[in-house]
């Protein structure tokens, strides 16, 4: 039966290993929920007895194939309401987590189509996540994180996490857009230089950043 609070946890546990390879542990999936970590196990037990996840005491969790299945269900949502909100409102790409979080549990399937439909049937939401399809499958092109980037490395923006609205705004006032293609110039102080050839102009992005954008590789 369709859960809010068992889908917050499916979509968590699905975030976490979407730009990495590490599965999340029951400490990391507390931290992320604001959550007791007793209130955590409880749950995971539950999911894991609905078949959703799978887990060992004290081991990471990972989904199972209903539970990636179900995840993908309702990140799709989330990431076309976002995508809905951007285009179709005017809302800012600070602004629409919120409301995405309340709208993906109220809209009906119908609904979600007709948003698709209307939108061209977009793969990726304002932030460069991709929207899986109806059938939960994804396209992601090979990626690395800023902060891992090397000096010299030509990319185009992929993604720009959407957990810090203070963050994302940052990027969008020094022009590092989803799709820009930038320069890493100085990895330390997180220095790019923004367009193709000399004409560039070079950006400085908060510390933050090292860890919340994502380069083409």
């Amino acid at each position: 039966m369709p859960s809010p609070a068992v889908d917050d946890y499916l979509k968590t546990i699905y975030h976490h290993t979407e730009w990495q390879d590490d599965r999340i542990t029951p400490s990391q999936l507390a931290a992320e929920l604001g959550l007791a970590p007793s209130s955590v196990t409880e749950m995971v037990q539950k999911l894991a007895a609905q078949g959703l996840v799978t887990h060992r005491p004290y081991g990471p969790i990972a989904l199972s194939d209903a539970g990636e299945r179900r995840a993908a269900a309702i990140i799709r949502r989330h990431r076309l309401i976002e995508t809905w909100l951007v285009r179709e409102y005017g809302y800012a790409w600070d602004e629409v987590h919120d409301e995405a979080e309340v709208l993906e549990h109220a809209i009906s399937d119908r609904l979600l189509e007709g948003i698709d439909e209307r939108l061209g049937r977009p793969r990726f939401d304002p932030h460069g996540d991709a929207i899986p399809d109806a059938d939960g499958h994804v396209h992601r092109e090979p990626f690395v994180l800023l902060g891992a980037a090397p000096v010299g490395h030509v990319g185009r923006v992929l993604r720009v996490s959407d957990r810090d609205p203070e963050l994302l705004r940052a990027v969008e006032i020094a022009g590092v857009a989803v799709g820009a293609i930038v320069t890493v110039t100085d990895a330390a102080s997180l220095r790019l230089t923004t367009g193709d050839g000399a004409d560039g102009a070079e950006v400085a992005l908060p510390a933050a950043a090292a860890g919340a954008v994502w380069l083409s590789a």
